[in-house]
């Protein structure tokens, strides 16, 4: 009986510290990219919750910036930004070579207004995604094939 006890919460601990999950992916992308600020702020909220990794402070990061799009006020909105951008800038620092922290730079950096100067890593960024895509997960090639839809800087024809 102990020894049941002990594999339950050592399944506890395990599932509890893994974080952000792949399932949670298509969701995370849809609030990324749509306008709703309930999903966003629901996304906001299942990251605060599943713990910090470096997965769950750059979609963190990430949608800090897209939740200033709803804010009123210059100042918070920028504060906002700015907290989003540090976030993701240090995983993408830690993990230079995460291809899907680059595309979410990518993708914020081709939606972010010129103002904010949050664009220079666009062309270095969009290298590191058509380079990297073969390698990715099928779920993400998805998504980034999707977004090159719509996308002024990445084709679908970049992707193989």
């Amino acid at each position: 009986m102990k020894n049941l006890i002990c594999i339950h919460v050592l399944l506890l601990v395990i599932i509890a510290s893994s974080g952000f999950k792949n399932a949670d992916r298509v969701s995370y992308y849809e609030a990324l990219a749509g306008q709703s600020e309930d999903n966003v702020d629901s996304e906001i909220s299942k990251l605060d919750n599943a713990g910090e990794t470096s997965l769950n402070n750059a979609y963190l990061g990430a949608m800090l910036m897209k939740k200033a799009v709803f804010l009123k006020g210059p100042a918070i909105k920028i504060k906002t930004f700015k907290k989003g951008a540090g976030m993701l800038e240090e995983e993408i620092k830690r993990n230079p070579d995460n291809i899907e922290y680059r595309f979410l730079r990518l993708s914020v950096q081709e939606h972010a207004p010129k103002i904010l100067k949050y664009y220079k890593q666009l062309e270095e960024d969009r290298q590191a995604v058509v380079n990297g895509y073969g390698k990715l997960e099928p779920d993400l090639k998805k998504i980034i094939k999707n977004y090159s839809v719509s996308s002024g800087v990445i084709k679908s024809s970049d992707l193989k």
